[in-house]
């Protein structure tokens, strides 16, 4: 008798904002040769002499400003939103972090102790990169040969530009596009520019045929930068918004390798030096607030916009519980 589950994974987060804790998630989440892609002798030289001495202390810090007395932001959301789902479908719901706990293998050895012989894995990103969706998939099937070879799987892909994801990362907005602003910033997670080229496989489109991103191929569904640019297109257009009110840049970035630009950092105080004085900032890469969006931007970024000349910084949350997210996943594992 078949028996169906959903698996929900995330990215991860430190067990606490303790120095160790936040070093051991950071090894491991930038050990991942999916994240760090260098030869495995360069990245763990650069990692353990030049990452981990310093950067655990300094984001342990950043992490206080955003944790709760639940824990982990991002934790804690998704927790709610799996026992959301789980309110609205009959089958389990299991939920992993692709770094950290809940982890991958606690999950598959759940599904495996309740009998499961067919799962739904969605990953929650909505976008394609080698460093989010991908790792997640590669993790989750890698885990499933060891653990339960017999197991099928189907993998939601990437939804991007699904009108019903659209519509639910428009309706978790529309409150704050209804008060009076000068322009909406998208801050996508950044990566390098070497990682849309490697998900290229033709090898001959991205970043060689002229405007690669609005020129249709098949590059696209493995292309984070086409992707992006097309959930913006997609939610300026339901949300009527013209286009000299918005713009793109990315954020996060690590290191001095080339990384997608423009770059949020700069044109936050660009856009305060320009006229721009009230600002929305939408970040759709993610699904789930966390410290790249509570940290990041709804506090450093919000004072880097000041200090440039700005009135006001509004960083949109992310979709979090909203109800329409939650009727889009439920969407996703009744189908």
């Amino acid at each position: 008798m078949q028996k169906n589950a959903v698996l929900l994974v995330n990215l991860g987060s430190p067990d606490s904002t303790s120095t160790s804790d936040v070093r051991r998630y950071l090894k491991e989440f930038l050990s991942d040769d999916r994240v760090l892609d260098t030869p495995k002798l360069i990245q763990q030289f650069v990692l353990n002499c030049f990452i981990l001495p310093l950067r655990p202390k300094k984001s342990a810090e950043a992490y206080k400003k955003v944790w709760t007395e639940e824990g982990s932001p991002l934790i804690v959301t998704s927790k709610n939103v799996q026992a959301l789902l789980q309110e609205r479908i009959d089958d389990p719901v299991e939920l992993a972090m692709r770094y950290g706990d809940p982890s991958i293998p606690g999950a598959i050895a759940n599904l495996k102790a309740k009998g499961i012989t067919r799962l739904l894995l969605i990953p929650l990103y909505p976008h394609y990169a080698m460093s989010s969706y991908e790792t997640v998939v590669a993790r989750v099937m890698e885990e499933i040969a060891q653990q339960m070879p017999e197991l099928t799987v189907e993998t939601v892909q990437p939804f991007y530009k699904e009108p019903e994801y659209i519509e639910a990362l428009y309706q978790s907005a529309k409150p704050y596009l209804e008060n009076e602003f000068d322009h909406l910033l998208f801050s996508y997670h950044g990566i390098p520019v070497r990682h849309l080229t490697k998900a290229d496989s033709s090898n001959a489109h991205c970043q060689v045929v002229k405007d690669c991103c609005s020129t249709c191929s098949p590059a696209h569904s493995t292309c984070y930068k086409a992707q992006v640019l097309a959930t913006t297109a997609a939610f300026v257009e339901r949300a009527g918004i013209p286009e000299a009110k918005y713009s793109v840049s990315f954020q996060s970035r690590l290191g001095r390798e080339p990384w997608i630009p423009p770059f949020t950092d700069h044109a936050l105080p660009e856009l305060a030096q320009s006229g721009k004085k009230r600002l929305l900032v939408i970040m759709p890469s993610f699904v789930s607030d966390c410290l790249e969006t509570l940290e990041e931007i709804a506090m450093e970024g919000k004072e880097m916009f000041l200090e440039a000349g700005g009135e006001s910084l509004e960083a949109i949350p992310c979709m979090n519980e909203h109800p329409a997210w939650i009727d889009f996943l439920a969407k996703k594992a009744r189908r």
